[in-house]
């Protein structure tokens, strides 16, 4: 059994972007620059946003923290994602998502330039990926894809079953994967909390992404001998015997489905340091389209 170690993967490829980036200053290039606009305190969102922060610095990237007031107008969020658009140091920029219930995300997102949505999230990105075009493509599907690369998973002609279908990771993915490409190429499923009898469905697939958001939701007996499992799901679970209080849980029954896979993700360690790295990594692509 291979453990697709994300962590380990997402480290190779933080040295790679780095080594581009000295390139980029020893040739007197613009060096990269990322923001993040952070609207409250969440406490998920503050880790995730200064873990952003953290790895801009290692590789040597530029990085803006724009911290904002939870109390923010909509109006107000959106003068402030109109100067980002405008400012030419700036190569691509998010903002952290959930956004308050009082902020429309769909009105935010659609305000971010699209040559700046280093998120892939704006529907121009969108629909250039879905058509195989140039694109930034979201950052968790992205690093799914580079890592069975990396790790030369074969998913040509495998039937690969997705189950979740957010515009973030299961509807992308379950495109991604049906495309021509090193890792693509594989008759997909897109599976969701409506499909009837899931369990028939996962034990053909040869390949299974679980982002449903249900900790070990996937078990031992829905699975066949051999399967490829990305698992995307990450779900506090209250646990008092630990010191934080809880566990870092993912949708699949790690044991189990271990024993049987040929090839799995871990969470933590996983999935999500691979999705910082390719947001790195959309943000270099940002820089070079504007040189």
């Amino acid at each position: 059994m291979i453990l697709l170690n994300g962590k380990s993967t997402s480290e190779a490829l933080k040295n790679e972007l780095k080594e581009k980036v000295d390139q980029r200053r020893a040739a007197g290039k613009k060096i990269p620059h990322l923001a993040a606009v952070l609207v409250g305190n969440d406490g998920a969102s503050l880790t995730y946003v200064g873990s952003k922060v953290r790895s801009c610095e290692k590789i040597g990237f530029q990085s803006t923290l724009i911290h904002l007031e939870e109390t923010i107008s909509e109006m107000e969020l959106l003068q402030q994602i109109d100067q980002l658009n405008q400012d030419e140091s700036l190569d691509g920029y998010i903002v952290q998502l959930p956004l308050p219930k009082h902020i429309n995300e769909e009105k935010i997102l659609l305000a971010i330039d699209p040559n700046k949505d280093v998120d892939g999230f704006h529907p121009s990105n969108f629909g250039r990926m879905a058509l195989e075009m140039d694109a930034f493509i979201p950052a968790t599907p992205f690093g799914i894809i580079e890592m069975l690369e990396r790790y030369q998973i074969e998913t040509s002609g495998k039937h690969c079953v997705v189950v979740g279908r957010s515009h973030i990771v299961g509807r992308p993915i379950s495109i991604l994967m049906s495309q021509k490409g090193t890792a693509g190429n594989a008759t997909v499923t897109l599976a969701h909390s409506r499909t009837k009898d899931l369990k028939a469905l996962t034990l053909q697939a040869d390949i299974i992404v679980m982002a449903l958001g249900i900790p070990e939701f996937l078990k031992a007996d829905m699975v066949k001998e051999g399967v490829v499992v990305i698992d995307v799901g990450i779900t506090r679970v209250t646990d008092t015997s630990h010191p934080k209080g809880y566990v870092i849980r993912g949708d699949v029954d790690f044991d189990g489905v271990a024993a049987k896979a040929s090839a799995i993700t871990p969470v933590p360690g996983g999935v999500g340091p691979m999705t910082i790295a390719m947001l790195l990594k959309n943000t270099l692509l940002a820089c070079e389209r504007r040189d």
